[in-house]
């Protein structure tokens, strides 16, 4: 392990770009969800740690947006719809008083990437699927600290990320890779012998293959211990979010694939563990909330006091371990195939399953319809060109035609059911 790359995440290096002196100056990218909402809260309890320049969003809520800009004096406010630009000074106006100046607007699909390259110390990439590959890029090239909890960047650009990331530049921000991060703090590279990310099984723990063919929407979206967006919250169902996970773990850490364990823990306690070569294994866990997690991306090497609840010892509980049903959820195992072949097969990987989401969201697909297709999607794709040749180019392309052969994969399962049904 010693002559191995050194890892993208590293807890005994810190990267401090310098940019005065005063509370860490931050970017929020993604404000409006679950992230950023609660990484706001974390800042507004903390001012004399952290101050926002500016927040960007997708554009949904713009109602949020307006209030988070005034409650923390942004700058600058950045939205990905430019159609939501007249709503967007309206409730900005709403929420200023009169004489009191009004960040500056940027709009449309580069506003995000553009606000991660401004003056600041930290980025914190929130922003939900690949999309976030430009801001985490752009944010890596103009020398930010980069509070990454946008995982899909650097799963389906893993390359372009290695090639310009500073040792201790990227801090992850996932609770599994956070709980990771702070567990490797306790040995060097060379004593760790495997990585356990832990799953908590999602609202169909214990069911079978077949029990699973006639789930619904809501039923997916009912997550036992964590409040996440639907993408996410679906991609806990089907477990892809820990297919994700385990190609992230590999490229932050630099740990290969076999030496990465996935384990069901339904309670969300532990966050995942390192397994040392001496036989011990350290354990990261706090109660349910990313808040800490957070806290960590933003505030590393500093811990931030009281950023999230403790554990009341005081009160018995219990702790589970299980291990993962791989028939009944297959999607670990083809992660670790695409995160294996590299180059672009991540992001076909990716793109076809945010694709088959919206699918079965919609109606149009199954439950195991979704890893169904995005299976076959991953084998049409064959093996990819590897090496440091990716650009952000074959990545955009591989995307574009995996999202158009889900879709129409989507559209034969459709018919096909719907001539079933006549």
């Amino acid at each position: 392990m010693s002559d191995s790359p050194a890892p993208l995440a590293d807890p005994h290096l810190v990267y401090d770009p310098v940019v005065g002196d005063g509370p860490k100056a931050l970017v929020i990218l993604g404000s409006t969800g679950s992230i950023g909402t609660q990484a706001i809260d974390l800042v507004l309890r903390n001012p004399d740690r952290f101050r926002v320049t500016a927040l960007s969003a997708n554009g949904g809520r713009v109602g949020l947006l307006a209030e988070q800009a005034h409650q923390l004096r942004v700058r600058t406010v950045g939205v990905a719809r430019e159609d939501v630009v007249p709503a967007l000074r309206e409730a900005l106006a709403a929420q200023y008083g009169a004489g009191e100046p009004l960040p500056e607007i940027l709009a449309g699909p580069d506003a995000a990437t553009q606000l991660a390259a401004s003056d600041c110390h930290t980025v914190l990439n929130g922003i939900t699927g690949s999309i976030g590959l430009a801001p985490t890029l752009a944010a890596l090239e103009a020398g930010r600290v980069l509070a990454l909890a946008n995982k899909e960047s650097l799963i389906v650009g893993g390359p372009l990320v290695k090639a310009l990331a500073k040792p201790g530049q990227i801090i992850p921000v996932d609770s599994e890779h956070a709980a990771l991060f702070q567990a490797l703090a306790a040995g060097t590279r060379a004593d760790v012998r495997k990585l356990v990310v832990t799953a908590s099984g999602g609202p169909f723990r214990g069911r079978s293959k077949a029990d699973l063919a006639r789930v619904t929407v809501e039923e997916a979206l009912a997550h036992p211990t964590w409040a996440m967006g639907p993408v996410i919250t679906i991609n806990s169902a089907t477990l892809v979010n820990k297919g994700l996970e385990v190609i992230e773990a590999h490229l932050l850490y630099d740990i290969p694939f076999d030496r990465i364990e996935v384990v069901v823990h339904p309670q969300s306690y532990v966050h995942s563990m390192v397994e040392f070569t001496d036989g011990s294994t350290l354990a990261q866990a706090t109660p349910p909330d990313m808040r800490g997690p957070i806290a960590i991306g933003l505030g590393w090497p500093e811990r931030v006091p009281d950023a999230a609840p403790a554990f009341d010892w005081s009160k018995a509980s219990t702790w589970e371990f299980f291990p993962l049903d791989t028939d009944a959820f297959p999607s670990v195992g083809l992660a670790r195939h695409v995160g294996q072949l590299a180059g672009t097969a991540p992001a076909v990987f990716n793109a076809a399953n945010e694709e088959c989401v919206e699918a079965f969201r919609a109606g149009a697909l199954p439950f195991n319809g979704i890893m169904e297709t995005v299976t076959r999607v991953v084998e049409e794709h064959g093996t990819p060109a590897t090496g440091t040749s990716l650009t952000v180019s074959d990545v955009l392309e591989a995307e574009t035609w995996a999202r158009a052969r889900a879709r129409e994969l989507t559209a034969q399962t459709t018919t096909a059911n719907a001539e079933a049904r006549a």
